[in-house]
């Protein structure tokens, strides 16, 4: 009987025991074709740039290759769509910002939830949005933007990635705090919007730095403040829009990396380790500090926090501002 009873336990025991074997397998196979980061603007902002420092690193240390694929529009959320809704095996990615996880699903009616459909991976980094401006306005500081655009309140419009962007709301932000007026005009993407900025079809842009920062070492764009509540070190000379006596203007972005919901667990452990060893290499902080960013240094669980805190947080500015899409 007793025989019989080992017998039994022991037989019970080979699915669990092959379960964990086929689990480790899974995670030491993955990945095992190319995996996809999905990107919610266009080539050449802040996003894409990161994503494809990300996409080069990612797959040297996994051996496999990782391609950026740029779905713009929506405020970021068709690349967040198409990630939610892909097989939960870790093989599509997404670079997300704040915009599409925290402040469009309380402006556009979305098939997916960016909490719970989203699995959070790394922050990356947090930049802070910079005030800037064509050269030709002629301001050459904030407090005579401001006396400008009083003086000419329906001369001045301002460019962003995307209604419900950061862009977006610093934009409006600045406009409440400054008690100034100014157009919103949206692209689809910081990118097409610099090419208006710099022809001088629109005036001003709150634009993140890392995707500004080209454009304003170049000498395209002028940067006249930044949003943070400390100064970037990439822009030490420029003031924060406290200093100057605007606090209600503070507006920061970051830049996160998520997998499909429901991934299996020690897939989304395996992408966790990786992911952290990148962001640790010097060369890789190196470039996120260049970007005017401060690297992430948050684990995956005060990483999911902050995101919903933030999700929070943009719910109820959008409220009390009233913002509505245009």
């Amino acid at each position: 009987m007793m025989t019989r009873i080992c017998a039994t336990w022991l037989v019970s025991l080979v699915p669990a025991a092959m379960l964990v074997g086929t689990t480790a397998a899974n995670a030491q196979a993955y990945p095992n074709k190319p995996v996809k980061i999905m990107v919610g603007a266009s080539p050449g902002g802040g996003t894409d740039i990161i994503a494809r420092m990300l996409a080069e690193k990612l797959g040297a240390e996994l051996k496999q290759p990782f391609v950026v694929e740029n779905r713009p529009g929506a405020s970021n959320t068709i690349a967040a769509d198409l990630t939610a809704k892909a097989p939960a095996d870790g093989h599509t990615l997404l670079v997300a910002t704040n915009t599409g996880q925290a402040i469009a699903p309380h402006l556009i009616k979305l098939a997916f939830d960016p909490i719970k459909d989203l699995a959070p991976i790394a922050l990356i980094v947090t930049v802070p949005n910079v005030l800037v401006i064509n050269p030709q306005v002629g301001a050459k500081d904030v407090k005579e933007l401001v006396a400008m655009m009083k003086a000419k309140p329906t001369g001045f419009s301002y460019a962003s990635s995307g209604v419900g962007s950061t862009q977006h709301l610093a934009g409006e932000a600045f406009k409440l705090a400054t008690a100034t007026q100014m157009s919103h005009v949206p692209y689809k993407g910081s990118a097409q919007a610099h090419l208006d900025l710099i022809a001088g079809s629109v005036q001003i842009m709150l634009d993140t730095t890392s995707s500004a920062m080209g454009h304003i070492k170049s000498g395209k764009l002028k940067p006249l403040a930044v949003t943070s509540p400390r100064r970037s070190a990439e822009l030490p000379d420029v003031p924060t829009m406290t200093e100057l006596g605007y606090p209600a203007a503070e507006m920061t972005t970051w830049y996160g990396l998520y997998v499909t919901g429901g991934t299996p667990r020690d897939v989304v452990a395996r992408l966790v380790e990786v992911t952290q060893q990148v962001l640790k290499l010097p060369e890789v902080q190196t470039r996120l500090k260049g970007l005017g960013g401060e690297p992430g240094g948050m684990s995956v669980e005060q990483f999911a926090a902050l995101n919903r805190s933030e999700y929070d947080r943009f719910g109820k500015l959008i409220r009390d501002a009233n913002v509505k899409l245009d």
